[in-house]
């Protein structure tokens, strides 16, 4: 055997124990192979951190058993005439403790174990292999998940609910500061329930980069485990209103006319409204102090106390790095994240930063306070929907992976492959394949903490809330790995452990009693949808894509109950956008489409959709107006948009959402995928405030006849 075939295939046994995927399928069905330098350059970004030899541990680092299921572990031994004596002793997470003899090597555990996260320890008292007898003791965490995630009892009886899909941010209002913010939530959530919706979808609310407003993605956060701060509603906030200093500030003319000029912008000005809410919230910080230094053991100093304490180093974390982001932008210029800090600040851990945070341990705690204060306020938002009684209230949105220079990699850079960056790989759409600048977990590391911060991260995002969409829901089979700052096309899939995760997300959903939403849009492996399926997770469906065997738009009867039905998100257009090919204009601009055949091809399947989805609408006995056809010149008047959102409406699916963009007619989108800065994404807002939209007797209409279709079914 040559030398060459020998490195060839030590090459693939490597890339294979990495997790790397040899090979996918397009959209098309065709198999693609990722190129042999493609494969080395994504094993390079593991730093090595990668699975070697575990021949000398008997126990997993974790593992995994649904309830009532066989449960035993054989002890990973690679001599056949090795026999292990001893005991074993499992520590469940009550405090109890269980005890049994190792048989066989194996641990046989008992079968009806409490659901929870547990651990395994064990004592062996001679190990027999040839000559050799020694002790040894190992210990490995053992998780008990349910089969499936939580479903609400209105869900569990078969009923159809329905919501709406807000972009936070778009919201405008007499009250907020340029930007939709938790108050406007509040108000919004008293005003739609009077129509019988069960649930507003909200767009990630994750921690972003205060002292980087401009970096305004919610799908590209500091920290998938805190909130961004720009959502809080200061007026709103005690400390603000008690404050003699903050409210000669606020009634001054000179931030009164920032605030109506804040107000009236048709795009947001995400520097100005930052720079001016963390004036405000600094003049609220400061009274909270003063009233600390009045009467330390106040409910409301015992509350923020309580909670420092339970967010631990992770909050300290946030805290300091949007502290020293602040401090370190103030001084010197293109601080935009940690990498590109003094080399001295680069990493959490460093002496550099301690000096920081004992040197102004003030401006640490004000980040901390502003946690705590965006925390309260989503907190009081999801009270509102429990006063309510709505089956789901919130449902909040969880983005696929965090920034490569934000709090969370600056924590924890061994959990993280900083030299990858994850996306999705070529097709039809994007035949240069997206790459998305996000820092992809090590799954092997991952697994060798016990998932403890995947845990960690999805029990912070199941707060407040009673479902849970997850974006790119097939990041838990694998995720698309590119070379940091490469083209997308040049990557090949990462495979994730997605039976555990699958486990671990269905064992959080019962305790939180949080349901889960997977969008799963896009080309989907058949690897995951029976998993998805079986685990109680709700699939995620666009009516324009949906098509049957012959071809048809797909009857509206015909749909998965299990599943929850829309008819745009951020990512696609508007109604009005769709129907009139406005999303094309805008592509061409921004050159989006740079293959002028592809182009072509997406304009006549457009047309061949519309008409097909015309023809739903006239067997269901919708009238169409003059003008509006199949043809992208075709009209697309308000009454058509809301009758298109009725018949949608009758739709099998437990659930069904509609966009405020949609009840207004609006065309100009919130995000085009597969640019940056060319359009303003995350900052267009709605054409009107909320209480002129509550008021519009067309609106109200729409509401209420698609609460009766709801009921109806």
């Amino acid at each position: 055997m040559t030398k060459k075939s020998i490195t060839k295939r030590e090459a693939e046994r490597a890339f294979a124990k990495a997790g790397i995927h040899p090979y996918f399928f397009d959209e098309r069905g065709l198999r693609k192979y990722a190129p042999t330098a493609v494969k080395q350059q994504i094993l390079a970004s593991f730093d090595g951190r990668v699975p070697q030899n575990f021949a000398s541990t008997l126990l997993p680092a974790v593992k995994i058993f649904q309830q009532h299921s066989p449960a035993f572990i054989r002890l990973n031994h690679h001599q056949r005439n090795c026999r292990y004596q001893g005991e074993w002793q499992l520590s469940l997470e009550d405090g109890s403790t269980l005890r049994g003899k190792i048989k066989n090597n194996t641990v046989h555990l008992p079968r009806d174990l409490p659901l929870g996260y547990h651990q395994l320890s064990l004592a062996l008292a001679s190990q027999k292999c040839g000559q050799n007898s020694s002790q040894k003791h190992e210990s490995c965490s053992l998780i008990i998940a349910p089969r499936q995630c939580y479903q609400p009892k209105e869900i569990q009886n078969k009923q159809r609910l329905w919501g709406s899909c807000v972009q936070l941010y778009t919201l405008k209002s007499e009250q907020n500061w340029g930007i939709g913010d938790f108050g406007d939530l509040s108000r919004f959530l008293q005003q739609f329930h009077q129509y019988g919706g069960d649930f507003i979808g909200l767009n990630p609310i994750h921690s972003l980069f205060p002292a980087n407003p401009e970096g305004a993605s919610p799908y590209s956060p500091s920290s998938r485990n805190w909130l961004n701060i720009i959502y809080i509603d200061v007026t709103a906030l005690p400390e603000f209103q008690q404050s003699a200093v903050a409210q000669n500030w606020f009634h001054s003319p000179e931030v009164q006319q920032q605030l109506q000029q804040l107000r009236a912008q048709e795009w947001i000005d995400y520097s100005a409204v930052m720079q001016l809410k963390l004036a405000g919230l600094k003049l609220a910080f400061e009274q909270f102090e003063q009233q600390k230094a009045e009467n330390p053991h106040s409910e409301r100093q015992q509350q923020f106390q309580q909670f420092v304490e339970k967010g631990g180093e992770s909050l300290q974390v946030q805290a300091t790095f949007d502290a020293l982001h602040a401090d370190l932008s103030a001084r010197f210029d293109n601080q935009w994240g940690w990498d590109c800090w003094a080399a001295e600040y680069q990493d959490y851990h460093s002496s550099a930063v301690q000096t920081f945070q004992r040197e102004n341990p003030e401006q640490v705690r004000f980040y901390a306070w502003l946690q705590w204060c965006a925390a309260e306020q989503i907190a009081a938002c999801y009270a509102v929907c429990q006063q309510q009684q709505m089956p789901i209230g919130l449902y909040r949105d969880l983005a696929v992976g965090v920034t490569a220079n934000g709090a969370e990699t600056w924590l924890d850079k061994e959990l993280f492959c900083l030299s990858a960056s994850v996306g999705a790989p070529p097709d039809v759409l994007g035949p240069q394949g997206q790459n998305w600048g996000l820092a992809p977990m090590n799954p092997h590391i991952l697994q060798q903490r016990a998932y403890r911060p995947f845990i960690e991260m999805i029990r912070a995002n199941m707060q407040s809330c009673g479902a849970l969409r997850i974006d790119h829901i097939m990041c838990l089979l694998r995720l698309w790995w590119v070379k940091r700052g490469d083209s997308a096309k040049n990557g090949a899939y990462v495979g994730y452990p997605v039976d555990d995760l699958i486990a671990i997300l269905a064992l959080e959903s019962q305790r939180h009693q949080c349901m889960i939403i997977g969008e799963d849009l896009g080309t989907v492996p058949k690897a995951i949808v029976s998993k998805l399926k079986n685990a109680g997770i709700f699939s995620y469906k666009i009516l324009y894509f949906e098509f049957d065997q012959q071809g048809k738009n797909r009857a509206l009867d015909q749909y998965p109950y299990q599943a929850m039905t829309t008819l745009s998100t951020h990512d696609l257009p508007t109604i009005n956008g769709y129907w009139r090919g406005h999303d094309f204009e805008l592509g061409q601009q921004y050159d989006v489409y740079p293959d002028p055949k592809i182009l072509t091809m997406l304009k006549r399947d457009r047309i061949n959709a519309k008409a097909k989805i015309l023809q739903r609408l006239k067997e269901a006995g919708v009238e169409i107006p003059d003008g509006v056809d199949e043809s992208l010149a075709s009209s697309c008047p308000i009454g058509f948009n809301h009758d298109l959102q009725r018949y949608a409406a009758a739709v099998n699916s437990a659930l069904f959402g509609l966009q405020p963009e949609d009840w207004l007619g609006m065309s100009e989108p919130v995000n085009i995928p597969g640019t940056s800065t060319q359009y303003k994404n995350w900052r267009r807002r709605l054409s009107r405030n909320l209480d002129d939209i509550f008021a519009d007797p067309k609106i109200q209409q729409l509401l209420r006849d698609v609460s009766q279709a709801r009921r109806k079914i």
